[in-house]
């Protein structure tokens, strides 16, 4: 069975224009004005895979991750979460999921990290002895061992975070949520945290879905992206496809033997020459890369080749500024 799956979920929220003379809220019959937050949107992740759900802030990403947890009722369609109907199953459901917010701690603040963590077994219904091995497993990986008895108050943003991943697993969770786990952490935090999602989705099977800004994230963590945009999913496929799709120009850079004169590529176009160096663009969907080598290296003697791809963040900051087309 399937951890997620999500079939025409749709998501409309109604609100009442206010009266302009009395500064009211007028109650009148077909006076609501509808947003549709989340449009017709499916997907199913693989159990075990790390999925990325990006889109712009107010694209519908929030709002899908709340009917997910059932924290709202969709308008229309099919959400089940490990088998169970999210807002009819809440209570049920929180004891198979798990869910770290960047802005938001499950940590008791005043106390330590190990009392939070043994206070989450009792929450959960943890059997001690599963607890406890969970523990010090994520302890081991995390790094965490030197902070267990220090007040989550007096920890950084990226041990505290560190902390709200062991606490969103220690129930060993089948999915987990992710929004934003990396925000605002320094490089060497986020290489830690990243490192050990990849090893959960690995090691335990457990199917993690992403939302992020940052494509470091993306780039390293995940097996599939779902894009949406104004409740619409505009795309559903790997990071290679996506750059493919929606990346623009690929860049082949060529280092002849020697300085020669502008080459002259079909389906490619000059882009610059410096010295023996000469960089050419081209876009995949029209003209394979293979075929661009192939006509270069038979007008001149090349000492190497490189090809540059679109970065993931400009990929999608394209989509996010033009959108698909």
């Amino acid at each position: 069975m399937s951890i997620v799956q999500v079939d025409g979920l749709t998501k409309v929220f109604a609100s009442r224009r206010r009266s302009q003379e009395a500064g009211l809220i007028r109650r009148m019959a077909g006076d609501s004005v509808e947003t549709v937050a989340v449009d017709d949107v499916s997907f199913e992740p693989e159990p075990g895979s790390i999925v990325g759900y990006i889109g712009p802030n107010g694209a519908g990403k929030s709002t899908t991750i709340k009917m997910l947890t059932g924290i709202l009722i969709p308008t229309q369609g099919v959400v089940r979460v490990c088998g169970l109907e999210p807002a009819s199953e809440r209570k049920h459901l929180a004891r198979r999921i798990g869910a770290v917010f960047g802005q938001r701690t499950q940590l008791w603040w005043d106390l330590p990290l190990r009392e939070s963590f043994d206070l989450l077994r009792h929450v959960y219904r943890v059997e001690e002895r599963r607890h406890r091995a969970n523990l010090e497993r994520f302890v081991q990986l995390l790094d965490l061992a030197p902070l267990l008895d220090v007040p989550v108050r007096q920890l950084s943003l990226g041990q505290r975070m560190r902390g709200d991943l062991v606490a969103a697993l220690l129930h060993d969770p089948e999915l987990v949520l992710l929004d934003e786990p990396t925000i605002g952490l320094d490089v060497v935090a986020k290489d830690r945290i990243r490192g050990f999602v990849t090893e959960l989705a690995r090691e335990s099977g457990t199917t993690v879905l992403l939302t992020t800004h940052d494509m470091g994230d993306i780039e390293r963590l995940c097996d599939r992206v779902l894009v949406i945009d104004h409740g619409h999913l505009i795309y559903d496929g790997d990071l290679e496809a996506l750059r493919r799709t929606f990346g623009g120009e690929t860049v082949l850079v060529a280092d002849l033997e020697e300085p020669g004169p502008a080459l002259e590529i079909p389906g490619a176009r000059l882009d610059k020459v410096e010295g023996s160096r000469q960089w050419l663009r081209f876009r995949r969907e029209e003209v394979s890369a293979a075929a661009i080598v192939a006509d270069v290296a038979a007008q001149v003697a090349l000492r190497d080749l490189s090809l540059e791809e679109p970065a993931i963040e400009d990929v999608v900051r394209r989509i996010y500024a033009e959108g698909t087309g």
